[in-house]
């Protein structure tokens, strides 16, 4: 039996399997990755790390199962895979994934099968149901994976704290109180409150946190910088698991040219500029900024460059990220029926909208450029109409 002391949750214990699964290489590499990527540039403490993160998880998992009153088994079964459920995250956590062909529950089960992780996992469980749960399949996946799971809840309160935040505090206690398993997660109707608040704190984050705009200007050039890396095979896509946050900073600096520009240019702080910016609440179908794929980001780029005449890597189009709140459809027990909380919550299908309200499609370039942008009217290289 072993304590860490989370700064959140406080004493968190682990038993002896649970120990050797975060003693892997595997697992200890996720101290290396920090759960906010460059946000620290914008909140100086958010410095906090994957492996945090997990261990909360986890936390947070054993209390929902007690709620539950699952037993023993499954409830070490539910922890295993809270803790294992972010080890295929690449450097930086979500600012690498948008560069890469496959998402990180797909990579954690890629290592899952490839690592010690998956040998240590077979001595208790069946890595087939290992792989269900943290897939989100079923009435188990749905609390590491699902639409109020504990992965959302830990990562909220987490960031919250790390950043300064105070949007992202949420009422855990009444949520894990009322959830049930009734063909699946199920909440109660006592605790569609809790519920709204947790969706509500999730849409404030995004603009305050996820989606500032510093942030955004930052991952967005981070992102153009790694793909050059995974161009030029310096770094493997197919093993960016194996990467922490130091390995692809290093490499990054060793290089020279456009590589070593965006690293120095991000050591120093010395950020592109937004030079446009359209709302996406101000358009008439935002659902297609959002459907935009890099084959069309990349030709409004190549279009722009052009006509400023600068290099094709001088220009970023961001697209926004943004939730769908899939919650609408979380399942509520009211007066014996099952509802979807959409149908039960005006506000939680006022979000589904209001979602639009800060979201908005940028274009960045490098401050000696910004001022050339002026005589350009970017709505015509998107085509986008309002």
């Amino acid at each position: 039996m072993k304590f860490i002391r989370d700064s959140v949750h406080g004493n968190l214990k682990l038993e002896e399997f649970e120990v050797r699964l975060t003693d892997t290489p595997e697992i200890q590499r996720l101290r290396r990755i920090k759960q906010l990527g460059f946000t620290y540039l914008v909140y100086p403490g958010a410095n906090h790390s994957r492996f945090e993160h997990s261990i909360g998880t986890m936390y947070l998992a054993s209390r929902l199962a007690k709620n539950l009153q699952l037993d023993e088994d499954t409830e070490t079964l539910i922890r295993s895979c809270a803790i294992i459920h972010d080890a295929g995250h690449g450097p930086f956590s979500h600012v690498s994934e948008r560069v890469l062909d496959s998402s990180h529950e797909e990579l954690t089960s890629k290592l899952i099968k490839e690592s010690q992780l998956g040998d240590i996992l077979s001595e208790k469980f069946s890595l087939k149901k290992i792989l269900r749960i943290i897939s989100g399949k079923g009435s188990l996946g749905q609390i590491i994976s699902g639409e109020l799971d504990v992965d959302r809840m830990d990562y909220l309160l987490r960031d919250s704290y790390y950043t300064g935040v105070a949007y992202g505090v949420i009422d855990v206690e009444r949520l894990i109180y009322n959830m049930q398993i009734d063909d699946g997660l199920v909440l109660r109707s006592k605790g569609v409150q809790a519920a709204e608040s947790m969706l509500l704190a999730r849409y404030f984050m995004y603009p305050s946190v996820y989606q500032h705009h510093t942030t955004r200007i930052v991952n967005s050039m981070f992102r153009r910088c790694l793909r050059k890396l995974l161009e030029k095979e310096i770094v493997n896509a197919h093993e960016i698991y194996r990467y922490d946050d130091t390995d692809i900073i290093a490499a990054a600096r060793s290089q020279s040219g456009y590589i070593e520009d965006i690293m120095s240019r991000l050591d120093t702080r010395q950020l592109y500029k937004r030079v446009y910016s359209l709302k996406l609440d101000d358009i008439t179908h935002p659902e297609a900024v959002f459907q935009m794929d890099s084959a069309k980001t990349k030709k409004v780029e190549k279009e722009i460059a052009n006509d400023l005449g600068v290099d094709i890597d001088c220009v970023l189009v961001d697209v926004p990220e943004y939730p769908s709140f899939h919650e609408m459809s979380t399942p509520v027990s009211l007066n014996g029926k099952t509802v979807k909380l959409g149908d039960v919550s005006n506000l939680v299908r006022a979000l589904k909208d209001a979602r639009f309200n800060h979201a908005d499609l940028c274009i960045y370039l490098p401050e000696e450029h910004a001022d050339q942008a002026a005589s350009l009217n970017f709505q015509d290289y998107l085509d986008i109409h309002k």
